[in-house]
């Protein structure tokens, strides 16, 4: 067989396992895949699938969710109009953040406790492909156990066995045709997200964008 029909019959394979994947998020199933940061599970955003994310994962139910958005747009589809500090943290998307901010009305509370709500675009192409054949939002969470490290590998992310099925971390050029010219790199970090409270103008978690990078951009 020839490297280019080798290529082929892997780009074709793992189209297959996205198809799967969509159609088991659909179904109420979880999924593993790789991220910039670490490896994470999705949902589909419907409160029986984000129930049993909590479950497989044992998480705290005053512990929320957070939303993977594909671009944002998809994100401000979230929030509560008014916030205008979005559009200049929106230069750090897709990337290693995790805004908390309120919620749009009919956010629900099981998404949004207390009308706050998490809101990510991440840049690896794998996860991008995913949300980008899903409707462009799901509910995400870090792969690991509660109160376990998240993985950092592919390995690790079999190892906890948490998701009805785990992407691979390399996409085919077909997964990359998506609505942004992005190009990520598809190296993880193993380092989470920043989380910065939007409302407060604080660093919740540190990641690789400092508080320093955040405010400046707000300025």
């Amino acid at each position: 067989m020839q490297a280019g029909e080798l290529g082929s019959e892997q780009q074709a394979g793992q189209g297959e396992q996205l198809e799967r994947a969509v159609s088991l998020l659909q179904g109420g199933g979880v999924v593993g895949y790789p991220s910039e940061t670490v490896w994470g599970l999705a949902a589909w955003p419907e409160r029986a699938a984000v129930d049993r994310l909590y479950q497989l994962k044992g998480r705290e139910a005053n512990k929320p969710v957070q939303l993977s958005c594909l671009n944002s747009e998809h994100a401000r589809r979230w929030l509560r109009p008014g916030q205008l500090e979005i559009d200049r943290l929106a230069y750090f998307w897709p990337g290693p953040l995790t805004l908390l901010a309120w919620a749009a009305a009919d956010c629900p509370e099981w998404l949004a406790p207390g009308g706050v709500v998490g809101l990510r675009v991440p840049s690896h192409p794998v996860i991008r492909a995913l949300l980008a054949t899903t409707g462009g939002t799901l509910a995400t969470t870090s792969l690991n156990p509660s109160g376990l490290p998240a993985a950092a590998t592919f390995v690790q992310a079999e190892g906890y066995a948490l998701a009805d099925l785990l992407l691979p971390d390399l996409a085919p050029d077909p997964l990359l045709t998506l609505s942004d010219p992005a190009s990520p790199d598809l190296k993880i970090s193993g380092l989470a997200s920043t989380v910065f409270d939007l409302r407060t103008r604080q660093v919740l978690r540190q990641g690789s964008i400092s508080q320093a990078e955040l405010l400046a951009a707000l300025r």
